[in-house]
């Protein structure tokens, strides 16, 4: 019982690191809420609902999407699934 409830724990507390770090990596550029213009060049995300955030994700990915920040942002999103961009997409439409 012990093995379960801690193994549930690891689990629990390894998917809100690996959601919470998500966003950690956009924030270097987008600040720590999405209040800033990446590099001074992008759109400030912060009240972007889902919807947009998947779109605009999903268009860098596959190059349909973009303007000045266009080729950092393609590197970027590159690696994630659509589950990644859907969970960014409900933490950058939590910032309000």
């Amino acid at each position: 019982m012990k093995k379960l409830v801690l193994t549930t724990l690891f689990a629990a507390a390894t998917a809100a690191t690996l959601s919470a770090a998500s966003f950690a990596a956009c924030a270097g550029c987008h600040g720590a809420n999405g209040e800033k213009a990446a590099l001074g060049k992008s759109a400030i995300i912060k009240g972007w609902d889902e919807a947009k955030t998947i779109a605009a994700l999903k268009g860098y990915k596959d190059g349909s999407y973009g303007g000045a920040m266009k080729g950092v942002m393609k590197g970027q999103v590159a690696r994630l699934s659509d589950a990644d961009i859907a969970d960014l997409a409900k933490q950058i439409a939590a910032f309000k």
